[in-house]
């Protein structure tokens, strides 16, 4: 018996193709667009994976993404344009490590991933970009904010593996590799072996097999259990 149901969802997308599942389109490297995989693998939902360049992005994927930005989820009946929407999106259909069962606090963290962690990150891993920022000061304000999350963690922020995991070790991923050797060095072992029991997890290794920019007209690609993936 195939794991991961397919046919589930008609989507309707680009011109006269009608699809028989979701379509995301996606981006390899972006973590907002990996926390979203994360959650349609865990929830064992089958979709059309469409690898988006950043850079030169496709008409047909900005004729339907309100934002331009990945990931985006095309469905029967909507288009969800933010990653923390499809990850509850993807739950919705089915959440079997019960991923969903977590104190208010965890929403709080995602939050605070998404807005000053992530702010504080991108002016440090992007510095050219902010000069009118102190780069020092922002790792320091990443730092802070990884340091509280090195003491929530036992194992997992909240006892077992929730939506707060799977929506904040991409950003913690992405932070530690502007420097690893650095990363290695803070006073983090919480934190840092969580991150180290995700970059060699099953689950790491299935979000992030490498496709090749899609175009119209191009073979489907089914995520998670995609065959084709080079």
């Amino acid at each position: 018996m195939n794991p991961w149901p397919i046919g589930k969802f008609v989507s309707q997308a680009h011109g006269t193709n009608v699809l028989t599942t979701p379509i995301l389109y996606s981006f390899r490297r972006c973590p907002y667009a990996m926390r979203a995989r994360l959650a349609i693998l865990s929830s064992q939902t089958s979709v059309i994976l469409r690898e988006i360049l950043l850079r030169d992005k496709a008409p047909e994927f900005l004729a339907v993404s309100p934002s331009g930005t990945v990931p985006c989820l095309v469905t029967q009946d909507s288009v969800i344009d933010e990653s923390l929407d499809v990850m509850k999106w993807a739950l919705a259909q089915n959440d079997p490590d019960q991923l969903l069962d977590m104190p208010d606090a965890g929403w709080d963290l995602i939050s605070e991933t998404d807005g000053s962690f992530k702010q504080a990150l991108d002016r440090t891993k992007y510095a050219a970009r902010y000069p009118e920022q102190n780069t020092d000061e922002q790792r320091a304000i990443a730092g802070d904010f990884l340091s509280r999350l090195d003491q929530q963690i036992d194992h997992w922020l909240f006892g077992h593996a929730t939506i707060a995991d799977q929506a904040i070790l991409p950003f913690v991923r992405q932070f530690a590799f502007i420097d690893k050797a650095c990363f290695d060095a803070q006073p983090w072992p919480n934190l840092q072996a969580w991150l180290d029991r995700f970059l060699i997890s099953d689950e790491f290794t299935a979000i992030m097999p490498k496709y090749a920019k899609w175009h119209a007209g191009d073979i489907d690609f089914h995520f998670p259990n995609a065959t084709d993936a080079k």
